[in-house]
């Protein structure tokens, strides 16, 4: 029998009461400072796989490489996943945090070290209080959320037996700081964030000298063109009902400045939250690249391959709407929001067996001092110029520490028997 949302936040706040957050704040720094890329997080995984053990659940390492499992079986009901990424990104930390990165070029700018922190507490809060709730727990720290090897933690973990392994879920839960003023939890029911393609571009040319250009067909001039026409692509093929961001976030051609060279390679990002705008945008993204090469009389046509993709995130409505109302009965009503869909991606829906309800939100984590001092009047305003995630001055306020493990085991609670 599911509990109230009443009965979610009273069992919620006794369960947690007894968590030592000072530890916990520890083992959060610690992470910082020792930044792992993806499908590289050894230390990582370790030190979560230490945490967890001593709170007493099974726990399986190398699921995925470098994944981590846990499981805590007590009793009979149904089994809740509670999942949290580990990697970190290629960016120069830039914070100024007594704890920052000591990994030169390397920084959690994603806060997934937080994921981590969050989640080991809420599996040592629920561990402590057994008598609280029937079930199992099943806890999940995945590698390469953010595909950096040009493959998704997610689809690994499954591929090497996630769902054959252990224990399947009759719900999965996830979370993801956010910038926004401090003690916010964002929920959307439905469609919360869009499906994701990189793509790689290579420019075929003729190389040659600097001073003899008309023997040659300059890959850089074509790749320029190639940049400015895709501008067109969301602003003069896609409708404005259509939500759809096309980045060009790499480009590199040459190594001298008197070579003109043979190629050139462009890195791009496409972000959409509907199939059919996906499918049109991505024809039009060939269209445009091999027909700007074709004017330009390339030698060979160009390569255009979609290097990694991930899947839009659709909430379960019926689950979030519970998880929702427990989080509101924890936190108050003006603290729980509906931000709406967002074209940031995820590969957690990967981790999802089919038909199995899923919920993710967001907990805001933006120090006070910066927030308010960030220019603008609304929450929108206010929310596009404060550091966000993946920059390099991101830096969540140790505050939400208590409130992501809060919201993990008000969750697992709204599932799990009485």
């Amino acid at each position: 029998m599911l509990r109230t949302p009443d009965d979610v936040a009273g069992a919620t706040r006794h369960i947690t009461a007894g968590l030592d957050y000072g530890r916990l704040a520890d083992f959060y720094q610690d992470l910082h400072r020792h930044p792992e890329l993806s499908m590289s997080e050894h230390r990582t995984a370790s030190r979560l796989a230490e945490r967890l053990r001593a709170a007493g659940l099974e726990v399986t390492e190398g699921v995925g490489r470098t994944g981590v499992v846990g499981v805590l079986r007590n009793g009979e009901g149904p089994v809740v996943w509670l999942r949290g990424d580990m990697d970190a990104l290629p960016v120069q930390e830039e914070t100024g945090l007594a704890y920052a990165s000591r990994t030169p070029g390397v920084m959690h700018a994603c806060g997934h070290d937080l994921h981590m922190t969050w989640l080991a507490g809420a599996a040592e809060a629920l561990a402590s209080a057994r008598d609280a709730w029937s079930g199992t727990l099943v806890v999940i720290g995945q590698p390469a959320e953010e595909g950096g090897t040009g493959e998704s933690g997610a689809a690994v973990m499954v591929a090497d037996g996630l769902h054959e392994r252990f224990p399947l879920p009759d719900a999965l839960f996830g979370q993801h700081v956010a910038p926004g003023p401090v003690g916010l939890v964002m929920h959307t029911p439905g469609l919360t964030m869009a499906a994701l393609d990189d793509i790689d571009v290579k420019v075929h040319g003729v190389g040659g000298h600097g001073s003899r250009p008309e023997a040659t067909v300059d890959p850089v001039v074509t790749a320029a063109h190639i940049v400015t026409r895709l501008q067109t692509v969301v602003s003069r093929e896609t409708a404005a009902r259509d939500v759809a961001v096309l980045t060009v976030g790499r480009i590199h051609a040459g190594t001298k400045h008197n070579i003109i060279p043979s190629e050139a390679t462009l890195g791009l990002n496409l972000r959409t939250q509907d199939a059919e705008v996906r499918r049109r945008i991505l024809a039009a993204v060939r269209r445009i690249v091999e027909g700007e090469c074709a004017a330009a009389g390339c030698p060979r046509p160009p390569e255009v391959d979609v290097a990694f993709s991930m899947p839009t995130t659709v909430n379960d409505a019926v689950l979030d709407a519970q998880v929702a109302a427990a989080h509101r009965a924890l936190f108050g009503e003006a603290a729980v929001m509906d931000f709406g869909p967002v074209t940031g991606s995820e590969d957690f829906s990967l981790l999802v067996p089919p038909e199995t309800p899923y919920d993710y939100w967001y907990v805001t984590s933006t120090p006070q001092e910066v927030w308010e001092k960030a220019e603008g009047d609304s929450l929108a305003e206010k929310f596009a110029r404060v550091p966000s995630n993946h920059s390099a001055a991101f830096g969540p306020d140790l505050s939400v520490l208590p409130s992501g493990v809060h919201t993990l085991v008000a969750a697992a609670l709204s599932r799990f028997s009485s």
